[in-house]
């Protein structure tokens, strides 16, 4: 299916996660190799490790410098693309040149309001103006951005805060807002207005309204046709809206949608996961602020999942590298992008989307606590070997090496991603300083995620 995505979004006013689930099927239209061994297997058997399976190991200096780099960078985009009476982070921006554009992403918020805490952890910034940034944003948040029954529409002008092409109220979206606003209430706790207008934000959220006649929450709701048609129902990125659900004490969710969506089990080269028919960015999201460590429920470590997850996305690029001789160890990772194209759904495995050789550095960088050693190899080879790609705001969010094009553009929730994992792999700062809400612990604890020795 070769549609420009961002155009497709923009003309029907959908969600990239939407978009997503109506085009989910194409996943099921890739041609794979016979060493291509792909089956969706039994619910009730467990995942098992592959005998190779990575175990994030300690960084080098160089490694930490590159790193280092990178976040600083990111923080630039967080602190460059803000509104200056908003906060609101842009959804995206050109890297070549000056971005008027007006469109921000509740999602980049949510990313960027924790970016002011790393960055103000690394002296990235002084803390008289990460507190001053963070305090205007919620404040705007609080008394002057649209919402309903607390949930944020997922696009919104930069400006005013008004919603924009006719956007849905989105969870997903708003939960990773709210992982972003939680994460300032402990950073800045010594700071009473933050600390209490992080809590109004959050108590705000009528989790209840979104599970008024269903277990399987919703992706949105809009003013003209109310909740949209898909559900949170298999495994994905969702994992924050209910754990967040669970831990609402005002408006909280039942305990029994915990259990409710589905963990479709797959392998792929010997390799046995839980995941969905979707891009790698769906292990990540989540784990960027949830500590899953060492926790496990009556189904799986998820933990675990993720970096077997991510090693049968490289074992999958590997086996692309027949067809696209740019992918190898030291390149891989395909995840929502960017294309010469357009905006593309794509990925694996198994086969998803139109796949020709981009590589997209977020999708590597993303998983950086799950294969560490991995992931530096494809991170400092852009870097030396791909020039192009290495930008002021860090990587940009595509390129394709075959046919010599880089994007332009670099996008906040991407970016995001790639900072919150790296300082996560240096330090574990962001699981540590959003795990300390008692909302996160009593949305694992209701959920049933357990300490366990593995």
């Amino acid at each position: 299916m070769r549609m420009q995505v961002k155009d497709f979004i923009t003309n029907h006013r959908l969600s990239r996660r939407d978009l997503l689930f109506q085009i989910g099927g194409v996943g099921l239209l890739g041609v794979l190799s016979p060493r291509q061994v792909f089956s969706s297997v039994s619910e009730t058997q467990p995942p098992q490790a592959s005998q190779a399976s990575p175990i994030p190991s300690a960084l080098s200096q160089e490694d930490d410098d590159l790193l280092q780099e990178m976040e600083k960078r990111n923080f630039q985009y967080f602190w460059d693309q803000a509104g200056v009476q908003t906060g609101l982070i842009r959804d995206r921006c050109n890297v070549l040149k000056d971005d008027n554009s007006i469109v921000a992403s509740i999602a980049a918020t949510g990313f960027g309001l924790t970016a002011l805490c790393i960055g103000q952890q690394r002296e990235f910034i002084s803390p008289s103006d990460a507190r001053d940034r963070v305090l205007a944003t919620l404040r705007f948040l609080w008394k002057k951005m649209p919402t309903h029954r607390g949930f944020f529409y997922h696009f919104a002008d930069i400006n005013t805060g008004e919603r924009v092409w006719d956007s849905e109220v989105s969870s997903v979206d708003t939960a990773i807002l709210l992982c972003g606003l939680l994460t300032c209430r402990r950073h800045f706790e010594e700071h009473s207005e933050i600390s209490l207008l992080a809590y109004e934000i959050f108590n705000r959220v009528d989790w209840s309204w979104l599970s008024e006649d269903t277990s399987l929450l919703p992706h949105g709701w809009t003013p003209e046709f109310g909740f949209l048609p898909y559900r949170w129902d298999y495994y994905s990125e969702m994992m924050m809206i209910y754990l967040l659900g669970l831990g609402s004490l005002p408006h909280p969710l039942p305990s029994t949608v915990w259990n409710a969506w589905k963990r479709t089990r797959f392998e792929y080269d010997g390799i046995r996961y839980i995941g969905s028919f979707a891009p790698l960015f769906v292990h990540q999201y989540s784990q960027a602020w949830f500590d899953f460590r060492g926790k496990r429920d009556q189904y799986a470590d998820y933990f675990e999942n993720s970096m077997l997850a991510t090693d049968a996305h490289r074992h999958f690029c590997l086996e692309l590298g027949k067809q696209f001789p740019d992918y190898s160890d030291d390149l891989w990772g395909i995840s929502a992008s960017d294309s010469q194209k357009g905006y593309v759904i794509w990925g694996g495995p198994p086969t998803m989307g139109p796949i020709d050789g981009t590589i997209v550095p977020s999708a590597a960088a993303g998983s950086l606590p799950f294969m560490t050693q991995p992931v530096m190899r494809v991170l400092r080879n852009i870097k030396d070997h791909y020039g192009r790609a290495w930008t002021r705001y860090g990587f940009l969010n595509a390129f394709n090496p075959l046919k010599n094009w880089y994007d332009s553009d670099a996008i906040g929730i991407d970016l995001g991603i790639s900072m919150l994992m790296a300082e996560n792999v240096r330090t574990g700062f962001v699981w540590n300083t959003f795990m300390k809400n008692q909302e996160a612990q009593r949305g694992m604890e209701r959920a049933g995620l357990k300490k366990y020795q593995p």
